[in-house]
């Protein structure tokens, strides 16, 4: 009798650690939340539920690509770092595994954006080259906010070219998601400033410091808040006269208190955000 094959098969526990290991490096937060955006916007624009499928699933796998490529590149820093709370840095999941779901999702992202029109494509995966150059090079230089302008600044032109239409978005759309996108690089980054500088990577807020960058947080939020209210032809309306004056006063509760407790500039930040959001989604029809 010959001895019993060993089965190479991993236990079914372990099959849902990998599982739960992907969905934690993937950096869920911003994957569903940009997913979601992208999509109401998508159908408040006017696309179909079918395009608007096709939308959602195109950025999904976009946002899914772009956030295990980060959390794979960083891997060896996390761990020289001993960032617990990292899924690579836990043990959860191997790098090696986490490349291999970011190669997946990108090939699948390509055909994916392509099928809602060629330039619409085209410019989607335009962002998300950007956000894997982020990753892999412009992260520790001083041109890092550039792919995060870039890759928000082409989401609502992904929109307006896969409607029927297949029109360019408004000026105005296109530069308040470049700033929504210079803004959520400032909050990505600003809880680890210190620690970045400490391991060496020097992107544009390192540069100009933690308490600058807390400072001038909410400024890219309120130029686009102002863009989004003041921009589209008309009067702002009433309505559009509130939200600006929330959002500055956000704006500075936010960066009143943030010297006493940094926390306060970034949930500010947050709030204003928010706010842009709604502006954004109030205009979607208005955006092509």
């Amino acid at each position: 009798m010959g001895t019993p094959e060993r089965s190479t098969a991993r236990p079914a526990g372990r099959w849902g650690g990998r599982a739960g290991g992907l969905a934690g490096a993937c950096h869920p937060g911003p994957v569903v939340a940009v997913t979601a955006l992208i999509t109401a916007l998508a159908v408040t624009a006017g696309q179909g539920p079918a395009r608007s499928a096709l939308t959602a699933a195109a950025v999904l796998t976009g946002q899914l690509s772009v956030g295990w490529c980060n959390d794979a590149f960083d891997a060896r820093r996390d761990t020289a770092a001993g960032r617990c709370g990292k899924p690579v840095v836990d043990g959860a999941v191997r790098a090696t595994e986490v490349w291999a779901a970011a190669h997946v999702a990108l090939a699948l992202c390509v055909p994916l954006s392509l099928a809602c029109g060629l330039w619409a494509g085209a410019i989607h995966l335009a962002g998300v080259a950007g956000a894997w150059a982020y990753n892999l090079r412009l992260k520790a230089t001083a041109w890092s906010w550039a792919p995060y302008a870039l890759g928000f600044a082409a989401l609502p032109a992904f929109v307006t070219l896969g409607l029927p239409e297949r029109s360019w978005p408004a000026w105005w759309v296109v530069t308040a998601g470049a700033l929504l996108g210079v803004g959520s690089h400032l909050g990505d980054v600003l809880p680890d400033i210190r620690s970045d500088l400490s391991m060496g990577v020097r992107g544009w807020p390192q540069r100009i410091g933690p308490d600058r960058a807390r400072l001038l947080l909410p400024v890219p939020l309120v130029i686009a808040s102002a863009v989004l209210t003041l921009g589209p032809a008309g009067p702002p309306g009433s309505w559009g006269v509130t939200a600006l004056t929330l959002v500055g006063l956000i704006a500075v509760a936010g960066t009143v208190l943030g010297r006493r407790w940094e926390r306060a500039a970034f949930v500010a930040a947050v709030a204003v955000a928010i706010v842009d959001v709604a502006l954004l989604l109030l205009r979607g029809v208005a955006i092509a």
